[in-house]
């Protein structure tokens, strides 16, 4: 095999490598869309007489009621799932903002959970950190650690291990359709950054 040729055969594999690693990356969204259809949060009236469970987008699973819910008064009742049901489609929105912003957040520069905390203490007229202080213990809120390998932003398809991108050296005026197709290849990468 000519020099050439073998040159070729290295920038192909180096490209298909690169190719693996975005794939692999994407492959994480999958597991996010996974968490988030598994999504349940749980609530329950403080007389515990009401439990909730919610889903992703909102979806109500399950309402139990106990021997107890049914011995109150119709509207009384109706006031103790509504506000249950409320609570537990605000904490499936936080559960699926957290997941968002762990897998996605930081690759692209969001914070998902500090939005939805936002619009649901506008919604309730109150603050956020009123609103904060009534979440539920075992959820504590907090922004994903950044994590190099799922951060979007900071990975590109054809740059070196190395974690600097490197212009592939020029080719000469005599290359060939091959050198001339790679070379096209990484200066449309280029010119799109």
């Amino acid at each position: 095999m000519s020099a050439e040729m073998e040159r070729l055969v290295a920038e192909f594999d180096k490209f298909q490598t690169k190719l693996k690693q975005a794939e692999a990356q994407f492959a994480k969204v999958g597991d996010m869309q996974e968490e988030l259809s598994a999504l349940e949060a749980e609530v329950m009236s403080p007389d515990r007489a009401v439990t909730v469970v919610a889903g992703p987008s909102g979806s109500i699973k399950d309402l139990r009621l106990t021997p107890d819910a049914l011995r109150q008064q119709p509207d009384q009742l109706a006031t103790s799932i509504l506000a249950t049901l409320h609570k537990a489609v605000a904490e499936s929105a936080r559960k699926q903002a957290g997941i968002v912003d762990e897998h996605v957040g930081t690759a692209f520069g969001l914070n998902v959970s500090d939005q939805v905390l936002e619009a649901q203490a506008a919604g309730l007229g109150t603050t956020v950190e009123e609103l904060e202080s009534n979440l539920p213990e075992e959820q504590p809120r907090q922004a994903a650690p950044a994590r190099d390998d799922e951060d979007f932003a900071n990975n590109d398809l054809l740059r070196d291990d190395g974690r600097t991108a490197q212009a592939p050296p020029s080719a000469p005026p005599s290359a060939s359709s091959g050198d001339q197709f790679l070379q096209n290849l990484f200066d449309d990468e280029e010119g799109h950054r």
